[in-house]
């Protein structure tokens, strides 16, 4: 016997959260819980504004109709769907049939900010590579260049994952690369989409010898019925949220086929409750077991939702004392 429940969460930020110009003071989104048999599979749907396609109420209407078909038997297809309600559905399924391993990746790249004094007892707790990611592209990148300069200098051991969330023009992004010396960019793993056009991009790449990864090109791509991932020329890496790319399976395959291509593959955080952040951890290491995930988010939070990310102080809110918005008869 089939059963689906649908909570809606509402989950206080902390107050120094900002996403494009916006300040977050919550954090909303659904999590479904299917039940079969005993057995309780949940995913979280959480579209983030600014950056999803669709909307809270889009998400909605979608995942009404399709945890209706599934309570009464159907398969569900993903490919026709949201992201964010084709990623929560296909976990929830995969967790319901125990496919998704226990295990998680919860040794997440640090986000980092102004003093490096901060980060190293955290990189001293990290196994295996010292990665630490670095917002830039919040101010001028003539500022942005000379922080990232000091990290490395101060730190030998580490390497930096940079995202600028396509912040910059072609020339901004070049009077941030002259901040850095040619010896040091070597330990930019990457920069996530440093110019507002993928071409300047490449161009930055070829010229300044720094790395790109594909994000939001990625994820517009992706949408493309003659979607092919070597078709995104001139990025050493990948980087996957899932929220915003879809389905489980579509992310494996998106996983498999850059390893193929010898394209390093991240997986990251939408901003997703703990509930959902857990998950993410977990279908890192097991796709990812070499790689540092870029889930260093749920102190963005004031508090957690039912599922504590390790080691994280932060409250735990339960889900049953959320929103039950929905629930198959």
């Amino acid at each position: 016997m089939r059963s689906a429940k649908l909570y809606r969460y509402d989950l206080p930020m902390d107050s120094g959260v900002i996403l494009r110009d916006q300040r977050l003071k919550q954090r909303e989104g659904f999590v479904v819980e299917l039940a079969l048999d005993g057995e309780i599979g949940r995913g979280e749907i959480a579209p983030l504004a600014g950056f999803s396609v669709e909307t809270m109420d889009e998400a909605y209407s979608q995942l009404v109709e399709q945890l209706a078909l599934w309570q009464q038997g159907a398969e569900l297809d993903f490919s026709e769907l949201y992201p964010s309600v084709a990623f929560g559905l296909s976990m929830a399924q995969m967790e319901l049939a125990k496919q998704l391993p226990v295990q998680g990746a919860y040794q997440a790249a640090p986000l980092c900010s102004g003093d490096p004094d901060e980060l190293i007892p955290k990189l001293n707790a990290m196994t295996g590579e010292k990665v630490a990611k670095i917002k830039v592209g919040l101010y001028e990148p003539i500022r942005d260049g000379m922080l990232v300069s000091l990290f490395l200098e101060s730190i030998p051991d580490l390497t930096l994952r940079l995202d600028a969330n396509r912040a910059w023009s072609a020339e901004k992004a070049q009077q941030f690369a002259k901040k850095i010396a040619p010896s040091l960019r070597g330990r930019i793993s990457f920069i996530e989409e440093p110019c507002q056009v993928p071409g300047d991009s490449f161009s930055f790449a070829i010229d300044t010898g720094i790395a790109i990864a594909w994000d939001e090109t990625l994820q517009h791509a992706i949408r493309r019925d003659d979607f092919k991932l070597e078709d995104l020329n001139g990025a050493k890496a990948i980087v996957i949220k899932p929220t915003l790319i879809g389905s489980v399976e579509c992310c494996i395959e998106l996983i498999s086929r850059a390893k193929e291509l010898g394209i390093k593959a991240v997986v990251s955080s939408s901003i997703e409750s703990s509930l959902g952040l857990t998950q993410l951890a977990r279908l890192a290491h097991w796709q990812l077991p070499d790689e540092v995930p870029g889930l260093d988010t749920v102190g963005l939070f004031a508090q957690q939702l039912e599922v504590p990310w390790p080691g994280c102080e932060l409250p735990v809110a339960s889900l049953s004392d959320q929103a039950l918005i929905w629930q198959s008869e």
